[in-house]
């Protein structure tokens, strides 16, 4: 099972660590294996809110997500993605951009910084109604119901997270983005750049999810009629009918996760300028510790270990939330990435251990019935 699911990311490790060994020798070996666990722990939170949605599509969708996404994360978001931000932030062709990223890589570097409040505010607010969405509605199962049980009740308030985010955005326009953070460690006004780039993740955001939700939800209609028509057909002997919609939800399922999965890579892509400017040895670090997150989705789903472990799915939507915050704060201030990974990892760790105690609760409350039916049987005999 796990050479099955993770086979390619052995593979590509390998390939990957050989051709920096070509690259740039020895040491360009050492910086793509620091990049890729980089990448690992910045986005085990990742993996595990993939691996709520991928679980509803099906095999082919999966192999997709691991083939087709995997290229979209690699070259899109770990390599074309910078290049895309400095021509844009620079003015520069997409060519020029190229060669400047490859031959000045001094200069590359500092125009990405400079764009780093738009992608912050961009990703943060992306990230921040995720984080909102799933607080403010009600669960059956809640791992903080101190927490989770009043902001359910707030969250039958329409549009309660969209405002609660543009509040967040409209102040960290006012305060953050009003010295942010640029190369040299000087502050300039960014506020009317991180409104609009904010504004702008947070529209992405409701059209990618609320298409996402709306076909998912005509995709669990189709699946009541399909199952209907199978009865049906048993009783009748007449052939059973195809779910129409099921490629299209889980192609706008697809199209959130790829969304997803951009979001959570921007505080890699920026993070790993911190150990090197190099975009060939970025792209070979980050693709690597991507292509693990991919396999540790797949993994999770597979393995059922969501539905084993009820609460780290709560875990990682927090870790999200504390990620959306970080992202928004990093517009001004410098966070070290590894205060940013270790918060996702205690967090996540957290609701695991929580999930184990929980189980182990109920084995012992089901052995208690269990043992108590036995004795009272031979009482009655």
């Amino acid at each position: 099972m796990v050479l099955k699911t993770f086979g390619w990311s052995f593979a590509v490790t390998a390939l990957g660590l050989v051709a920096a060994v070509l690259f740039g020798g020895w040491t360009a070996l050492g910086i793509v294996a620091i990049l890729s666990v980089l990448e690992i722990s910045l986005s085990f939170d990742n993996a595990v809110v993939n691996a709520g949605i991928l679980k509803k599509m099906n095999a082919f969708w999966q192999k997709i997500f691991l083939t087709v996404g995997i290229l979209i994360a690699v070259f899109g978001m770990r390599l074309v993605f910078p290049v895309v931000i400095v021509a844009i932030s620079a003015q520069l062709g997409p060519i020029k951009a190229v060669e400047l990223a490859l031959n000045d890589k001094d200069r590359y570097q500092q125009l990405v910084t400079d764009a780093h409040p738009s992608i912050a505010a961009f990703g943060g607010m992306f990230l921040l109604m995720i984080f909102l969405d799933f607080i403010f509605e009600d669960r059956d199962i809640k791992w903080l119901g101190w927490l989770e049980r009043p902001l359910a009740k707030l969250g039958k308030v329409d549009m309660l997270s969209v405002c609660i985010a543009l509040i967040v955005l409209l102040i960290s326009a006012m305060t953050v983005a009003t010295h942010a953070h640029q190369h040299g460690g000087t502050h300039v006004d960014k506020a009317e750049t991180v409104l609009l780039a904010g504004i702008a993740g947070l529209i992405t955001y409701m059209i990618v999810g609320g298409l996402s939700g709306y076909f998912e939800d005509k995709l669990e209609e189709e699946e009541e009629r399909e199952h209907e028509a199978e009865e049906e057909a048993e009783r009748t002997g007449k052939p059973r009918s195809a779910v129409a919609l099921a490629g299209k939800a889980a192609f706008f399922m697809f199209l959130y996760l790829e969304v997803l999965d951009a979001s959570f890579s921007f505080d890699g892509v920026i993070g790993a300028f911190a150990i090197t400017n190099d975009i060939v040895l970025m792209a070979l670090g980050l693709g690597i510790g991507a292509m693990y997150v991919r396999s540790l989705t797949v993994y999770l789903v597979r393995q059922g270990t969501l539905d084993d472990y009820v609460y780290l799915e709560h875990g990682a939507h927090y870790a999200i939330g504390a990620l959306a915050a970080l992202l928004l704060i990093t517009i001004q201030y410098q966070i070290n990435e590894i205060i940013t990974g270790l918060i996702g990892v205690v967090l996540i760790a957290a609701s695991f251990w929580s999930s184990v105690r929980r189980n182990k609760a109920l084995a012992a409350a089901e052995g208690e019935a269990g043992s108590d039916e036995k004795t009272e049987v031979p009482s009655g005999v």
